[in-house]
């Protein structure tokens, strides 16, 4: 059995997908030498009669049987993040109600989950006392409703913020606030182009002080930092430079592997997009490493890459289409939409890759239906094998 697939060249190739499945059995043991988070996608509702803009349809028994997917094998959720589509079709009233219910089922299921705090209530131009109480109003549901709170990098307070004493100013305001150390979340501009000069300057290596100094400021209020920069040396300089108790959490798709390993001076716990698709052989690497075997772990994980650099290629924010449709194919929903229709902001080709690419890796439970999906897919496009 072969199916026709459309390359970036124009140019269609025969490729013969795999058979037998990469098999990883539900081990809800809690992982031990790292603490890993999947960002989890959400399930639009694709019978909603719904525009872009209008407020998000979701299917929440598709979208919470898929994070008990994730927390069977061993992972925590980092839910409502930019995997859910904060700021790209998810709206900030569907995003409370994404955390309540994300929070209830797991204290139900004994599960781990952070949720992203953040300031996307706000539509138009604010001032730092708005974005200030913005964060406050989002920071106290997530507590309340008893998940760990992850500060999100905010689009209104880099519009707004003058300098790097507006940063100060916002962060120390909240972790004074916050009840439970926090993650700290730096998102790079790769992901969102609106959070360019985050931390007060466009300079970095100057960001990174910024940055520094809030923590610096705060310790005891940071469990971490999740950096997403793709950008290995960067993020491996700023972990020897944390305060001692704070985890650094690498959200770099691009070099998760060698990150989570770590080196003789320390190593990156892990909350990252591409555990979306890679859960079950993501646990089962850490599995691995939680033995001490980290050449294993890397045997294991490395041949992950070229997928994660493929769903997350330039431009990155659109990575999300490409872990709907790998959950679509693997089976976790039954169709291959998204809110705000962010279906169709990856080409054809670019899917028929991140196919190929996932079932080389086995990542599909049933190779077959995945076929026939994928078919069908390209048979919308006018595409036949």
């Amino acid at each position: 059995m072969t199916i026709r697939l459309p390359g970036a060249d124009g140019r269609s190739r025969s490729y013969e997908p795999r058979t037998d499945p990469l098999v990883v059995l539900p081990d809800g043991a809690p992982l031990a030498s790292r603490t890993v988070f999947s960002a989890a996608h959400v399930v639009a509702d694709p019978y909603a009669d719904v525009s872009p803009g209008a407020p998000a349809a979701v299917d929440w028994d598709a979208t919470l049987a898929f994070r008990r997917h994730l927390w069977s094998h061993g992972l925590g959720v980092a839910e409502a993040m930019d995997t859910a589509q904060r700021g790209m079709g998810l709206d900030w009233t569907t995003a409370a109600e994404l955390v309540r219910r994300s929070a209830a089922e797991a204290r139900a299921t004994g599960g781990a989950v952070a949720c992203g705090v953040g300031t996307d209530q706000l539509t138009g131009p604010a001032t730092l006392d708005e974005v200030r109480a913005a964060y406050e109003e989002q920071l106290a549901l997530v507590e309340e409703s008893g998940a760990q709170a992850i500060l999100m990098a905010s689009r209104a307070l880099a519009a707004t913020a003058a300098g790097p004493e507006d940063y100060l100013d916002v962060y120390g305001h909240l972790l004074r606030q916050a009840t439970d150390p926090v993650i700290l979340h730096w998102l790079g501009p790769m992901f969102d182009p609106a959070l360019e000069g985050y931390w007060g300057s466009g300079d970095l290596d100057a960001a990174t002080e910024v940055f520094l100094e809030v923590i610096a400021a705060h310790p005891d209020k940071v469990d971490g930092i999740k950096v997403s920069l793709l950008d290995a040396r960067r993020e491996v300089e700023l972990r020897r430079r944390l305060p001692d108790g704070v985890r650094c959490y690498t959200g770099d798709d691009f070099n998760y592997p060698e990150l989570i390993a770590g080196d003789e001076q320390g190593f990156s716990h892990a909350l990252l997009g591409i555990f979306d698709p890679l859960g079950p052989a993501a646990a089962r690497a850490v599995r691995v490493l939680d033995t001490g075997d980290v050449k294993g772990f890397r045997e294991l994980l490395d041949p992950t890459v070229a997928l994660s650099r493929h769903l997350f290629e330039h431009p990155t924010r659109f990575y999300k289409t490409g872990v709907v449709l790998l959950a679509w194919l693997a089976g976790h929903q039954d169709h291959f939409t998204m809110v705000g229709g962010l279906q169709s902001a990856r080409s054809l080709p670019h899917l028929a890759r991140a196919y190929e690419l996932a079932d080389g890796l086995g990542l599909f439970p049933d190779p077959s239906r995945a076929e026939t999906r994928m078919k069908s897919l390209l048979a919308v496009y006018g595409v036949t094998s």
